[in-house]
């Protein structure tokens, strides 16, 4: 087939300017970055070169690049990573300062779309490693760094319970480096609240465990190579009673008396590596 002789335009030429706050995707991104939520159509927003690369790495969709325009240099580095198909935008540098999160903006945000997940697809890979099911935690960071944890310790997915900050929280996804584009999650509120989902964990035999900073069997003695969800509280309050006692197990992290309670980010990131670690014994991963 002969090349065409049409040049392809250049990363710069592909920008179509906006001038004005009004523009569509611009509200669009302003929204997902201010509620944490993704958008009515499913995208959430994302900001950052190193963010950007990583959704870009991971195979996701985007709906829309925007680039700061005293940034614009950086449409040449990430827009030939991109698809023709993308609407890219070039904010004035106060609108597009106006529209991130970030008190020091990159210069580059983004609508991209995540995978999809149901409690029946995360309990198919519960031969992986166990579910972390986080309920009550509004620590943005504690739960990038879960969700950081789960991907580098082979975590089967992540359950998202009530009173937990959104997932699609900008800060969380800065936390996460980019494990959130790559690691299952799903949601209490689309799978119709936590009780349901406990029952249908247990349609699939998961074995459901409790963690608690001082009572329980110690963690090394939990059963975690068979299919299970492990849950972790928030700090302050832990896990609701009611939800404890619907548990298969309970168990805590052994540690010295002086510390009341370990951070929910680095409770949950010793579980996951035991779980690791008795797979590898066992020989199951």
């Amino acid at each position: 087939m002969a090349r065409s002789s049409e040049k392809m335009p250049s990363a710069r030429q592909r920008l179509r300017k906006i001038e004005g706050r009004h523009n569509p995707l611009v509200k669009e991104v302003r929204q997902a970055f201010a509620h944490g939520e993704r958008t009515e159509s499913g995208d959430c927003a994302i900001e950052g070169i190193r963010i950007v690369e990583e959704a870009i790495r991971s195979g996701l969709r985007f709906s829309a690049v925007f680039f700061r325009e005293s940034s614009q240099n950086l449409a040449e580095r990430i827009l030939p990573q991109i698809g023709a198909h993308v609407e890219t935008l070039l904010l004035p540098d106060k609108i597009f300062d106006g529209t991130v999160s970030s008190e020091t903006p990159q210069g580059v945000a983004a609508l991209v779309r995540l995978r999809q997940f149901s409690i029946d697809d995360l309990a198919e890979r519960l031969q992986l490693g166990p579910a972390i099911a986080v309920v009550g935690l509004q620590d943005p960071g504690n739960l990038g760094t879960i969700l950081r944890s789960a991907e580098a310790f082979g975590s089967a997915g992540v359950l998202i319970g009530e009173g937990t900050v959104s997932p699609f929280n900008s800060k969380v996804i800065r936390g996460s480096a980019g494990s959130i584009f790559r690691l299952p999650i799903v949601t209490a509120k689309a799978e119709g609240g936590i009780e349901k989902i406990l029952g249908r964990l247990r349609a699939h035999d998961v074995r459901l465990i409790a963690t608690s900073s001082h009572k329980g069997a110690p963690l090394d003695q939990a059963r975690l190579t068979e299919p299970s969800a492990v849950f972790i509280g928030s700090e302050g309050a832990g896990l609701p009673k009611t939800l404890i006692a619907q548990f298969d197990e309970l168990v805590a992290i052994p540690h010295t008396q002086q510390v009341e309670s370990l951070n929910a980010g680095v409770a949950a990131s010793i579980v996951l590596y035991e779980a690791a670690r008795q797979r590898r014994e066992t020989g199951r991963s």
